[in-house]
């Protein structure tokens, strides 16, 4: 159990790291779009449903990822301040009333929804000559099985941590830049404040006649 467990949380975490280049992939595009247009005169009627596509892909297949690495936005005012054990009652509450419910019936609507896409080879109608979107649909259901994988391994955390009293370990992964941590990794002077207060005095010093 704890194998498979660990195997749907590498395996989301490896699908928010593939989609994630979807970042690189929609600016290089919307870079040649403008340029295509204001420098040739040439811009294509299908660039802005693709840009549309590309962004929900990336912002659906980017849920699951989120979620195993707690990236998703919450009021935690108070919510930071409460002991392990209360917090993983009130996410594993908030996870079987909330969460499973509403992503099920997102898998579930979203596969009727792309399945009839697919069935009328849909295409977009912003242009006369839109691309076919029920390829785009069908990320819909794909991201919904993603999300409710991860919920059951953030369920499984929930109960370890009411049992041990402190949330398991996750496997580490990219992070947002620390200053604190950067500055001891290059040796930096702790005292910052004080070196710029002396170098501010200084040039007083120095405009002064």
């Amino acid at each position: 159990m704890p194998n498979i467990l660990l195997a749907i949380d590498r395996l989301n975490t490896w699908i928010g790291q593939l989609f994630g280049w979807f970042v690189l992939v929609l600016t290089l595009f919307v870079t040649y779009e403008v340029f295509s247009r204001y420098a040739f005169a040439a811009p294509h009627s299908w660039a802005f449903d693709a840009m549309n596509m590309m962004y929900g892909t990336l912002f659906m297949m980017a849920g699951a990822y989120t979620l195993s690495k707690n990236g998703h936005v919450r009021g935690d005012v108070l919510y930071g301040f409460f002991p392990p054990r209360l917090q993983a009652s009130l996410d594993l509450t908030l996870y079987i009333l909330f969460f499973f419910p509403g992503v099920i019936a997102l898998a579930w609507a979203g596969w009727s929804y792309a399945s009839e896409s697919f069935m009328i080879n849909e295409h977009s109608t912003i242009t006369a000559d839109g691309p076919p979107i029920y390829p785009f649909k069908f990320v819909i259901p794909f991201a919904g099985i993603a999300l409710l994988l991860q919920g059951i391994v953030e369920v499984v955390s929930c109960i370890k941590c009411l049992k041990n009293g402190e949330w398991p370990k996750r496997e580490d992964d990219v992070e947002e830049v620390d200053v604190d941590k950067l500055k001891n990794m290059v040796h930096a002077n702790p005292n910052m404040d004080e070196l710029d207060q002396y170098v501010i005095n200084r040039n007083k010093e120095g405009s002064q006649p």
